[in-house]
C-alpha cells in the first residue's frame, strides 16, 4: 500500500466516523434534541466537503450533484452558530429568520445554475474549467471566509455573554459543556487556519505532497476534536443547563458607578442584611437556587439582588450562594457527631449536585480537598 492509498483510506474512515456519529445525534434519545440535530448537521455538512479528497474523477451523469456538493460548505458556519445558539440559550428556538442563514447558499447555487445546472456537459466542463479564472468565483471564495470569521467571532461573543449570565444568575459551578464548547470553537477556528494554508500551497506549489499530508492532518485533527466535545458533552449533560437569552450581564444593564456616601450606606445596610438572611435561613442548600428564587425570598428586584451580589460584593452569583455551601460543608465535616456521613452526602446536604464541582469549590476556597480537610481540619 503506497502512502497516497493511505491517505485515502484515512480519509474514507475519518468521513465515515464523522457520519456515525451525526447519526447517532440524530438518533439518540435526549431533551436536546435542537442542539443535537444542529450540530449532526454540521457534522454531515463537513463529511460532505470531506468527500472532495476522495473524488478523482467525476462521471457526466453526477457533475451537476458535485457541483451541489460544493455549495454545502456554505452552511457549515451558520449551522456552528445556530448549534452554539441553542447549547448557550435554553429558549432557543429555530424561527423564519434563521433561513436568512441560508442566502450564501442560495445565491452560490444560483451561480451554478447558470453555468452547471441547466447546461449540458460540453459547457458544464468548459465552465469548471474557467471558473477559477471568474471574478465571480474569487467573490464566493472570500464571501466563504468572510463568513467563517463572522460566524465563528460571532460564537465566541455569545459563549462569552452566556458564560457571565450564567455565573451572574445560577449557583451550579460546573460548566464543563460550556467550557468544552468554547475550547472546541477555538480548535475549530485554529484548524481552519490548516485549510487556508493547504488553499495557500495549492495556489504556489499546486497539488504536492505537502499539501495531501496538511489535508490528512486537517481531517485527523478535526475528528479528534469532534470525539473529544462529544465525550465531554454526553458525559456531562446536565452541567450547562443554558440561560435565557433575554438576561443580560449586570455590567450591560448597571454600569459601575462609584457611589456616594449616602448610597455606599444603603449597599452596606443591604449586604449586611442579605449575609444575614444567608446565614440564618440557608436558601443555599436549595441545590436549584438561582438568584431569582433569592430575590423573592429576600423581597428585592433581581437587578437589584444582582447589582448589590456582582457589583458592589464583586462577586459572581455562585461564588458568593458557594461560599456558604462550603462553610456549611466544613461545619458538618468537622462534626464528630456526622463522621458516619460520606462525602457525597455532604455535597448534596449543602446544596451541591455533583462530587467534582463540590472538590473544585472546597478546594477553591480552603486549599485543601474534602477528604483532606476531614482529617485536619486546622
Amino acid at each position: 500500500m503506497d502512502k497516497y492509498s493511505f491517505l485515502e483510506i484515512s480519509a474514507f474512515i475519518g468521513i465515515f466516523l464523522v457520519l456515525i456519529l451525526a447519526l447517532f445525534l440524530l438518533t439518540v434519545k435526549t431533551k436536546y434534541k435542537l442542539g443535537n440535530r444542529l450540530f449532526a448537521f454540521f457534522l454531515i455538512g463537513n463529511a460532505v466537503d470531506a468527500c472532495k479528497f476522495l473524488i478523482h474523477h467525476i462521471p457526466e451523469n453526477f457533475i451537476s450533484l458535485e457541483a451541489f456538493r460544493w455549495s454545502i460548505v456554505y452552511l457549515v458556519p451558520a449551522l456552528f452558530y445556530l448549534y452554539v445558539l441553542s447549547v448557550c440559550f435554553s429558549d432557543f428556538r429555530l424561527k423564519t429568520k434563521h433561513l436568512l442563514h441560508a442566502i450564501p447558499f442560495v445565491a452560490y447555487n444560483l451561480y451554478l445554475m447558470s453555468g452547471i445546472y441547466f447546461e449540458n456537459t460540453a459547457m458544464k466542463l468548459h465552465f469548471i474549467k474557467t471558473m477559477n479564472q471568474m471574478p465571480i468565483t474569487h467573490f464566493f471564495q472570500f464571501l466563504f471566509e468572510l463568513l467563517f470569521q463572522v460566524y465563528f467571532i460571532a460564537s465566541f461573543l455569545v459563549i462569552r455573554k452566556s458564560r457571565t449570565v450564567y455565573l451572574e444568575n445560577y449557583t451550579n459551578p460546573n460548566v464543563s459543556v460550556i467550557n468544552a464548547l468554547y475550547k472546541i470553537t477555538i480548535l475549530y477556528y485554529l484548524l481552519h487556519f490548516l485549510v487556508l494554508l493547504r488553499w495557500l500551497i495549492s495556489f504556489t506549489i499546486g497539488l504536492g505532497e505537502v499539501r495531501v499530508w496538511i489535508v490528512t492532518l486537517d481531517g485527523f485533527a478535526f475528528l479528534f476534536c469532534t470525539c473529544w466535545y462529544l465525550f465531554t458533552a454526553l458525559n456531562n449533560p446536565e452541567f450547562f443547563r443554558g440561560v435565557n437569552s433575554r438576561l443580560k450581564p449586570i455590567t450591560e444593564v448597571v454600569p459601575k458607578q462609584k457611589p456616594s456616601l449616602l448610597v455606599a450606606e444603603e449597599k452596606n445596610k443591604q449586604i449586611e442584611f442579605l449575609k444575614d438572611f444567608m446565614v440564618e435561613k440557608e436558601p443555599y442548600l436549595d441545590s436549584s437556587l438561582t438568584i431569582q428564587n433569592l430575590s423573592e425570598q429576600v423581597k428585592m428586584p433581581v437587578k437589584d439582588l444582582s447589582t448589590l451580589i456582582n457589583l458592589y460584593m464583586d462577586k459572581h452569583f455562585f461564588d458568593f450562594v458557594n461560599e456558604y455551601r462550603i462553610e456549611k460543608a466544613k461545619e458538618m465535616l468537622k462534626d464528630p457527631l456526622q463522621k458516619e456521613l460520606t462525602i457525597l452526602e455532604i455535597l448534596y446536604e449543602v446544596g451541591f449536585n455533583s462530587k467534582s464541582s463540590f472538590s473544585t469549590s472546597f478546594k477553591k476556597h480552603t486549599g485543601k480537598t474534602p477528604t483532606d480537610f476531614r482529617k485536619n481540619p486546622n
